[in-house]
């Protein structure tokens, strides 16, 4: 009986894999890091093909620990790092440059041109979407200007673009499948998400070709088969979903008003907007949640480019912890009314300061200040810019009622009761923390008739720990005035700096 899911994870400094029943329980997981370049200032790169292989044996691992064969999966869901630009060869399947990472700034002055030529209106306005160097739009544009023949190549048909989940398919369907979903779509800058196609006008102020692009599909789709020679059987690949977007999936937040934040490598806030398109006035991104049987379904985002990774700087960087965990007993040795602020923009600031020449900078170090003031310090920017997140969503008119949290960091209780006394919300984690893999296994799970409906999937979800406020507004207020200043020091420095 084929009553498995595959669910690929593909994310900015791993590849992994998960193996789920058919009642969503997690059985396995196999994982593989890579590399991550830096060939200049603010340049971030992958080997796409290193990203292939990692994911290939991640799922080979995930089937061996297991204990099963790939005849006894079902269906394939693939949920991926968003934003990360792939061009390649359409005949040999070779990329023609390496993956240009979403956190790469590269082309930060190509953006400010466009925004030069009062264009992001209209790009705001057909894609919910900021001009920024974030998006793959002005990533496909460099890599057609800078690697040597490929804007001639590409007007002649021979490349094909995707964002990481339509590279995998290409590449698990044998170069038979060149698809993508619509939340990835919604990120590249060139989809339309109220006429839910590729926009011609986005493309011609981009200068790209419009034969580079995927078919746009269903986040529950018929994608392709997964050739038999990867894991010795053919599989149905039924489901595609950026990785936010899984997440919140992942959580169910089927409902508009409902939201999730989740805190891997970056950290994502998305608030369920339902059937509506939410304009933001306050630099959040209007995005795609999901789209089911030809329905869309939208949301508010806030995006943190640093979370996660900046407990990676402190670690691999810094070197003043051996294991991430190691923060969490460091933390809560330190003052509640610590007043050193690590601003973390290492690759800039993200919503809703959208600042790519910011910096990242420490702020309030005295003689006492020591290790674990520092790595408090990294904890908590992460609490202070989901403030600044939250702060952003309510003046666009949203409501949080409450907040569902997942990723690595959501398994630290010291983060996770700063965030809710910051916040003034309760904080729900849940049992499954790794909601954006199991968010790909259900919208696989729903193509293939796995799963029936949303509600039973919702039905599913189950608390683990209910974090809840117990600080007062007086404390609120002090330690996040003390973060906005040392932000704004932070870009008035740059500014002071370049002058």
């Amino acid at each position: 009986m084929r009553n498995f899911i595959l669910a690929i994870d593909q994310g900015t400094t791993s590849s992994r894999a998960l193996i789920f029943d058919s009642q969503g329980n997690k059985l396995s997981v196999g994982q593989q890091e890579f590399a991550q370049h830096f060939p200049d200032n603010g340049w971030v790169e992958h080997d796409a093909m290193e990203i292939w292989q990692s994911t290939i044996a991640s799922c080979r691992s995930a089937l061996e620990k297991a204990s099963i064969t790939s005849d006894q999966i079902r269906c394939i869901g693939i949920t991926n790092q968003r934003e990360t630009t792939i061009v390649w060869d359409r005949e040999t399947g070779l990329p023609i440059y390496n993956a240009i990472v979403w956190q790469d700034r590269r082309t930060s002055d190509y953006c400010d041109a466009l925004k030069a030529q009062h264009l992001e209106e209209i790009i705001q306005q057909k894609t919910g979407l900021l001009i920024d160097s974030y998006f793959s739009a002005s990533k496909i544009h460099w890599i057609l200007e800078n690697v040597a023949g490929a804007r001639e190549r590409a007007e002649n048909g021979e490349l094909a673009f995707g964002t990481v989940d339509c590279f995998l398919l290409w590449h698990l369907s044998k170069g038979r499948s060149h698809r993508t979903d619509a939340t990835n779509a919604s990120r590249t800058q060139l989809f339309n998400i109220h006429s839910q196609q590729w926009d011609d006008e986005l493309l011609e102020i981009f200068e790209l070709p419009s034969s580079l692009l995927p078919i746009v599909e269903d986040c529950a789709a018929e994608f392709g088969e997964c050739d038999a020679e990867h894991f010795g059987s053919s599989i149905p690949i039924t489901g595609i979903i950026g990785d936010q977007q899984a997440a919140a999936f992942g959580q169910c937040c089927f409902s508009p008003g409902m939201a999730k934040s989740t805190y891997g490598t970056g950290c994502f806030l998305l608030l369920n907007t339902g059937n509506q398109v939410v304009k933001s006035t306050n630099r959040l991104l209007s995005t795609v949640a999901f789209r089911l049987n030809g329905k869309t379904s939208y949301a508010l985002e806030g995006s943190i480019f640093m979370a996660g990774a900046t407990m990676q700087w402190i670690r691999d960087g810094l070197h003043l912890i051996e294991h991430a965990n190691e923060s969490e007993a460091l933390a809560e040795k330190t003052s509640e009314d610590l007043s050193v602020y690590l601003v973390p923009a290492f690759t800039g600031l993200g919503a809703p300061y959208w600042d790519p020449t910011a910096r990242g900078a420490l702020f309030g170090l005295t003689r006492d200040s020591g290790v674990k003031e520092v790595v408090t310090a990294a904890l908590l920017s992460v609490c202070y810019q989901s403030k600044d997140l939250l702060i952003a969503i309510e003046a666009d008119g949203g409501i949080v009622a409450s907040l569902r949290v997942d990723g690595g960091m959501a398994n630290n209780d010291y983060v996770m009761q700063k965030l809710s006394d910051l916040l003034n919300l309760d904080v729900l984690r849940p049992k499954l923390t790794e909601t954006t893999a199991l968010g790909a296994a259900y919208i696989a799970g729903l193509q293939a008739g796995i799963f029936e409906s949303l509600e039973e999937i919702s039905a599913k979800w189950e608390l683990d720990q209910r974090f809840e406020p117990d600080k007062d507004d007086a404390w609120r207020k002090k330690q996040y005035d003390g973060w906005l200043d040392a932000v704004s020091r932070t870009r008035t420095n740059v500014v002071d700096r370049e002058n």
